[in-house]
C-alpha cells in the first residue's frame, strides 16, 4: 500500500465528539387526561356511584384536586323527601341541585354518570345538558337511539360511553358515525373487577380472556380507525379494580390515557355516604367481596353482610316499588328493591341494605380526605416511574463508561499509527516493506471498527435518553 495514500486516509479521520451530559433526574409528574378540549391535571376519573354515594361533595373534592369528579344520577331523587310520590320529578330536581352545588364548590371538571337502562334516562340526560356539565358518562346500555347530539354539542358537553368490550365500542362508534356524523369523545372500558352491576355473564367474570388488561389493547385498536378518520384523539380510560398508582402506571403503559376509580373514593371524608357505609369498606375482608344476583337481572359485586345473607337464603324483604325506574327489574318476583337497599346503605342502615364494591375494596384500611388519597396515589405512581428511571440511569452509566473506554483506545490507536507513519513515511520499500505496510493496514482496520462501535454506542445513549423521557410520562 502506498504510504502517501495511508497518510491521506489518516488525515481524514475525524473522531466523533463525545458530548455526554451529566445525568439529571427529570421532574416527573402524572400525565394529564384530555377529553376533547377538556384537560384534567391528573388522569383520574372518580367513578359515579349510586345510590347517592357520589354527589356534589365528593365530585367537587376530586375536581378540586385535578381529577374528574362524577355525580351518579341513578335514583338520585332518593335524597329528596318526595321521591316515593314523584320519582321522576325528584330525580330531575335532585340532579340539578347537585350539579349546581358541585359547581359552587369547584371550578374543576364535573361529570354525570347516567344509566341508559333507566326509564328516565332521557330526563337525566336533558338536565345534564341544560346544566352544561363537562362530561356525561353513559353506562348500563349502548348510547344509540335518542341521543340529542346537536343539543349536546351546542352545550359543549362531552360524551363518554362505558363499555365492557371492543365489540360494543365498534357498535357505538359505527352507529354514531352513520347517524350523527360524529363519534363519542372518549371510552371508559370497565373490566370484571368493578363494583356494582357488571357488564359480563357470571361465568365470564373470572375468565382470564375478559381481564381488563386484555380488553384495553383491543379497544385501543378499535378506536384507532375512528381517530384517523375523524382526525382527533379518543382517550381510552381503564376501570374496574384499579387501586393505586402502580395500577395506573400499568394501564398507562398498556396504552390507556387514564383510569376510573370508584371504591377508593368511598373511604374518603368527602364521600356523600354515611360513615357506617364507609366503615363497611374499611372493615371488609377479601372473602366478604362477593358476586350477587341483582333483581335487575345482572350479576353484581358487593360486600357480603347480613342483609345479603338473608336474601340469598330466600328471605323476602317487603317493599313497595316506588316507580318502575328500570324496565329490566323483576320487581314482582324480587326478594328486595335494589334502589331501596342501596339507599338504606347510603344512610348507614346496613341491616336493611348493602354496599356495592370493587374486587379490591378489602384492601382499604382507613378513611382519609380526598386530597390525601390523591397525594398517596400520585406518590405511588411517581415512585414506580422513578424506580424505572433509576434502572435506566444505571444502563446509561454502563454505556457511558464503555464509550469513554472506546474513545481512549481509539485515540491510542490513532497515535500509534501516526507515529508509525511519521517514522516510515519517507523510507523506500525494502524487503521488509510488507511488514511496514501491514501494520498501518491492521491499525486502520481497528480504527474503523472502533469508530463504528463508538458511533453505535453513541446512538444507544440517545435511545436511553428517549427511554428516560418516555418513562417520565409513564409510557414505557
Amino acid at each position: 500500500m502506498d504510504l502517501k495514500k495511508l497518510n491521506l486516509k489518516f488525515s481524514k479521520i475525524e473522531l466523533p465528539r463525545l458530548e455526554l451530559p451529566k445525568f439529571k433526574l427529570p421532574k416527573i409528574k402524572m400525565p394529564e387526561l384530555k377529553i376533547g378540549d377538556i384537560k384534567a391535571r391528573i388522569p383520574i376519573i372518580q367513578g359515579g356511584m349510586g345510590v347517592g354515594i357520589s354527589l356534589s361533595k365528593l365530585s367537587s373534592a376530586v375536581a378540586n384536586e385535578g381529577g374528574i369528579g362524577v355525580i351518579a344520577a341513578n335514583a338520585i331523587g332518593m335524597i329528596e323527601p318526595d321521591y316515593f310520590k314523584n320519582g321522576v320529578e325528584a330525580n330531575m330536581r335532585a340532579l340539578r341541585k347537585e350539579i349546581r352545588k358541585a359547581r359552587s364548590l369547584s371550578d374543576g371538571i364535573i361529570g354525570v354518570n347516567i344509566m341508559i337502562a333507566l326509564n328516565d334516562f332521557q330526563n337525566m340526560l336533558q338536565v345534564s345538558i341544560e346544566e352544561k356539565v363537562d362530561i356525561v358518562f353513559l353506562g348500563a346500555g349502548l348510547p344509540l337511539r335518542g341521543i340529542p347530539i346537536k343539543e349536546i354539542r351546542r352545550a359543549n358537553v362531552k360524551v363518554v360511553p362505558i363499555v365492557s368490550s371492543a365489540r360494543a365500542v365498534r357498535l357505538i362508534f359505527k352507529y354514531w358515525q352513520k347517524n350523527f356524523d360524529t363519534i363519542p369523545d372518549g371510552v371508559v372500558v370497565e373490566g370484571p373487577k368493578a363494583g356494582g352491576h357488571l357488564g359480563f355473564k357470571e361465568e365470564d367474570i373470572e375468565n382470564p380472556d375478559f381481564r381488563i388488561e386484555n380488553l384495553i389493547p383491543e379497544v385501543i385498536k378499535e378506536v384507532k380507525e375512528f381517530e384517523k378518520e375523524f382526525e382527533r384523539e379518543i382517550p381510552v380510560i381503564a376501570a374496574g379494580g384499579i387501586f393505586n398508582g402502580k395500577d395506573i402506571y400499568k394501564f398507562l403503559k398498556l396504552g390507556a390515557n387514564g383510569v376510573q376509580m370508584g371504591s377508593r373514593f368511598v373511604a374518603t371524608e368527602e364521600c356523600d355516604a354515611d360513615i357506617n357505609f364507609k366503615k363497611s369498606f374499611v372493615d371488609s375482608k377479601k372473602e366478604d367481596i362477593v358476586i350477587i344476583h341483582s333483581p335487575v337481572g345482572m350479576p353484581g359485586r358487593a360486600i357480603l353482610n347480613s342483609f345479603l345473607k338473608d336474601v340469598n337464603s330466600g328471605e323476602k324483604k317487603e317493599f313497595k316499588c316506588p316507580w318502575r325506574c328500570l324496565e329490566s327489574c323483576k320487581a314482582d318476583n324480587a326478594n328486595y328493591c335494589i334502589s331501596i337497599a342501596l339507599n338504606n346503605a347510603r344512610k348507614g342502615i346496613l341491616k336493611h341494605g348493602f354496599a356495592f364494591a370493587g374486587a379490591n375494596a378489602y384492601r382499604i384500611d382507613k378513611i382519609v380526605p380526598v386530597e390525601e388519597l390523591i397525594n398517596e396515589i400520585t406518590e405511588d405512581y411517581l415512585a414506580v416511574v422513578e424506580n424505572g428511571i433509576i434502572r435506566i440511569k444505571n444502563e446509561y452509566e454502563k454505556v457511558k463508561k464503555k464509550l469513554i473506554g472506546l474513545k481512549e483506545e481509539y485515540e491510542k490507536t490513532i497515535e500509534r499509527v501516526s507515529n508509525l507513519l511519521k517514522e516510515e513515511y519517507n523510507k523506500a520499500f525494502t524487503k521488509d516493506s510488507a511488514k511496514v505496510k501491514g501494520e498501518p493496514e491492521k491499525s486502520f482496520s481497528k480504527i474503523d471498527w472502533l469508530k463504528s462501535e463508538y458511533i453505535e454506542n453513541f446512538k444507544l445513549i440517545d435511545e436511553i435518553k428517549a427511554k428516560i423521557m418516555a418513562r417520565t410520562f409513564g409510557l414505557i
